[in-house]
């Protein structure tokens, strides 16, 4: 059962002064069954003339902050402790409903075969629709293949996720946040928020509600040699409902299922609903491309200052 602590540090540099920066932020990760937040803070420089929290649609926690007074430098740093005792689940436990009953179930509305009452349908039906960086119709094609007629669900989606890991290359810089799944097929190459997505349009393009995940993933060193301060990322992995068994998380980026590794941040439909950091500035000059470093290390292991 690991504790770790989490650092998440974010500064723009300005070459001319900027006079307000207004920020929305996702860095508190969430409070789940098997994932217990001991203690969480926000600190931004210069100090926010105004700050709120609130809890959005998707039940995130996100903090406002504005920044009023002067500046060529705005460094945002989130700190958390947690506790995770999250376990990869046994898919030989899993129901083995076949897909296509599954996502009939679901269009159908039929709650008994869904294993959620009214209201967890609605949530259901929402992330079976395109989204912004979501667009089932470019992977029906790709996905075909996966996607026999009485498959067993779980069967499916750890397909899906090894043809992900096997069929495309993890390459930093491939891709941009607007990166469409085509584009992304095309090239096959991208980062973990693309293989999210993904595979999420394939779930979806076959009527299989799947949301996305924004988080941390625990890098381990190579025997003796030592863990870099500050050199984590953010991760981003999917989720597929599983009638009889809830949501079922995998991560395509590494053909893994979510465990004791992972720290969960936030879940949307895509990664626009759940981006650690957004906001505008006032200035006369060019925006700046953020810094960023992460830490989440095993709690007492000092992760940077």
């Amino acid at each position: 059962m690991p504790t770790y602590d989490l650092v998440h540090r974010t500064t723009y540099e300005y070459d001319e002064p900027v006079t307000e920066s207004y920020g929305l932020t996702a860095l508190t990760p969430r409070d789940l069954p098997d994932q217990r937040r001991l203690a969480s803070s926000l600190e931004v420089a210069p100090t926010p003339a105004d700050e709120a929290e609130h809890t959005d649609y998707f039940g995130n926690t996100a903090r406002y902050f504005s920044v009023t007074a002067g500046h060529r430098r705005l460094v945002v740093t989130a700190r958390s402790t947690l506790e995770v005792t999250r376990l990869a689940p046994d898919l030989t436990a899993l129901p083995r409903l076949p897909w296509d009953v599954a996502a009939a179930a679901v269009r159908g509305g039929d709650t008994g075969v869904c294993g959620t009452d009214a209201a967890g349908l609605v949530t259901l039906h929402e992330m079976v629709l395109p989204s912004r960086h979501v667009e089932p119709e470019a992977v029906l094609a790709w996905a075909s293949s996966t996607f026999v007629p009485g498959r067993p669900l779980v069967e499916a989606v750890t397909e899906l996720s090894r043809r992900i890991r096997g069929e495309l290359t993890y390459r930093t810089g491939a891709t941009t946040v607007t990166t469409t799944q085509a584009h992304l097929l095309d090239r096959r190459e991208g980062v973990c928020q693309d293989f999210a997505h993904l595979m999420i349009a394939a779930l979806r393009g076959r009527g299989l509600p799947a949301r996305y995940a924004s988080g941390y993933l625990e890098t381990r060193p190579r025997p003796g040699a030592p863990k870099l301060r500050g050199a984590d990322a953010s991760h981003a992995w999917a989720s597929v409902w599983v009638p009889g068994a809830g949501w079922l998380e995998v991560d395509p980026t590494n053909d893994k299922l979510v465990d004791d590794r992972y720290v969960v941040l936030g879940w949307g439909r895509d990664y626009d609903d759940v981006p650690p950091l957004r906001g505008v500035i006032e200035t006369e000059g060019a925006p700046a491309r953020p810094f960023v470093e992460v830490d989440l290390v095993p709690a007492g292991s000092a992760p940077f200052a």
